[in-house]
């Protein structure tokens, strides 16, 4: 298409999940039920960890920060998404989709490195049970911590950068619920290479290192439980880490096959259903996943409940 011919896009349109007005309210009042599920949720998680100092421990403030980020993920995408079912227009501007997108994809790498951060501490605990306390250290889970947050934002400001030297000029619908990295590379007019380039390989590598780690260090895990003579004793030690694995099992399964493939694959309809389960339900879940069958953040849960009736 000529150059002078092009219209640049400044807005597009959100389509959402469905167009149906039937479906848009039970939609509404399902996504805002999980959103407040959500944040209430893991703001109680925060709130028992902080209170509780037999918590005070590496897991827990790494569990802590994960609820943070679930948080935050959800912010990001739901109370627009609940916006928009309500307004008769779906128009959001380009900078705000950008925005989206950049904080979307910071929560999203920041949880997979926080994931990874609990898959080393539950192997220093089980594999290096006496050095622990060094490997460990509060000022080590800091830095942990503090370098998620510093990669995940590096990593989406290269997709942000690389995403607006992009024109749009031809259809600005986004057949999505909100502005996703692939939905808007299919409705560019430029030269999408670079970017799916990257998509494809160092994207592929911030998501897949972790999981590499993760899967590893169970590896070694496993091997250290199959050692335990008894089996009360394999069973005492390995549930430490099922919460754990049930929420990588599960985050990682739906993520990987969004993004570790090549957009010729992308699936409009598929993609959006996968997209809320690790954006919406697996954030709400967490919660429940890390606390039905954790004594301790029971009893810190119970605790916290007491104080709050004493201070009444």
């Amino acid at each position: 298409m000529p150059r002078g011919n092009q219209s640049h896009i400044t807005e597009f349109l959100l389509l959402g999940l469905t167009s149906d007005p039937k479906w848009q309210v039970w939609l509404f009042a399902s996504f805002l039920a999980m959103y407040l599920v959500n944040v209430s949720g893991n703001s109680v998680i925060i709130a028992a960890i902080q209170k509780d100092t037999h918590l005070h421990t590496p897991m827990y403030f790494f569990l802590s920060n994960l609820s943070f980020v679930d948080i935050c993920f959800t912010n990001v995408i739901v109370p627009r998404m609940l916006a928009n079912m309500l307004s008769k227009s779906k128009k959001v501007p380009f900078a705000h989709c950008l925005t989206q997108m950049y904080f979307f994809v910071t929560c999203a790498i920041t949880d997979s490195f926080l994931l990874a951060a609990m898959a080393m501490d539950r192997y220093v605990a089980i594999c290096s049970p006496l050095h622990y306390t060094t490997t460990m250290s509060p000022k080590r889970c800091l830095l942990l911590v503090i370098a998620s947050w510093v990669v995940s934002h590096l990593h989406s400001l290269t997709h942000t950068v690389l995403m607006a030297r992009l024109s749009f000029c031809g259809p600005n619908i986004i057949h999505h619920f909100f502005c996703d990295v692939q939905p808007l590379l299919t409705l560019s007019c430029s030269d999408t290479s670079i970017n799916e380039l990257l998509a494809f390989t160092e994207g592929s590598f911030v998501i897949m290192t972790p999981f590499v780690f993760i899967i590893v260090s169970y590896v070694y895990i496993t091997r250290a439980v199959l050692r335990v003579p008894s089996g009360r004793g394999r069973y005492k030690v390995f549930s430490t880490c099922g919460s754990h694995l049930t929420v990588v099992a599960l985050y990682y399964g739906t993520a990987i096959s969004v993004y570790i493939r090549p957009s010729s694959t992308y699936s409009v309809t598929k993609d959006r259903v996968i997209t809320v389960i690790y954006t919406v339900v697996i954030p709400m879940l967490n919660p429940f996943i890390y606390s039905l069958r954790n004594k301790d953040i029971k009893q810190a849960l119970r605790k916290l409940t007491r104080r709050k009736e004493y201070n009444k």
